[in-house]
């Protein structure tokens, strides 16, 4: 049985996930396997979804965990987390607007915004494993 206290743990893995199928779409529609892209671009978004649900879940028993580390280091983490969160709540409205634009067909609007989604949602879901790293692992 899954605790609360392994969510953590579990959103890093759905993060690395995500980013995974993202990088398999981006190769798939590269090398012009249309099927494969739209089969690895919805579980990167399900991944994504089932992220955002288990993050929720663990932020509303626990609440947030300040960040340990002195010195240097905290400068940097802040920065990454503040970029991270930042683009976090940009990426969703993204990431669906990209997807309503593949399925209403209109596939020069959805590689135009798809050039500026992807690489911000790789970001957010790599960045959301150096955050859990820095703050459970490295100096939780």
């Amino acid at each position: 049985m899954i605790s609360i206290t392994d969510l953590p743990a579990l959103n890093a893995s759905l993060n690395a996930v995500s980013a995974l199928f993202l990088i398999l779409g981006y190769f798939f529609i590269r090398t012009k396997q249309v099927n494969r892209h739209r089969a690895a671009m919805l579980a990167a978004f399900s991944t994504s979804i089932l992220f955002l649900i288990s993050y929720l879940v663990y932020h509303y028993h626990v609440g947030s965990k300040p960040f340990p580390g002195q010195g240097w280091i905290r400068s940097v983490y802040f920065m990454i987390l503040i970029s991270h969160v930042v683009l976090a709540a940009t990426i969703a409205p993204l990431a669906l607007a990209t997807l309503n634009l593949a399925w209403k067909e209109r596939f020069q609007t959805h590689r135009r915004l798809a050039r500026w989604t992807l690489p911000l949602w790789l970001y957010v879901s790599l960045t959301g494993i150096v955050v859990y790293l820095m703050l459970y692992q490295i100096y939780g």
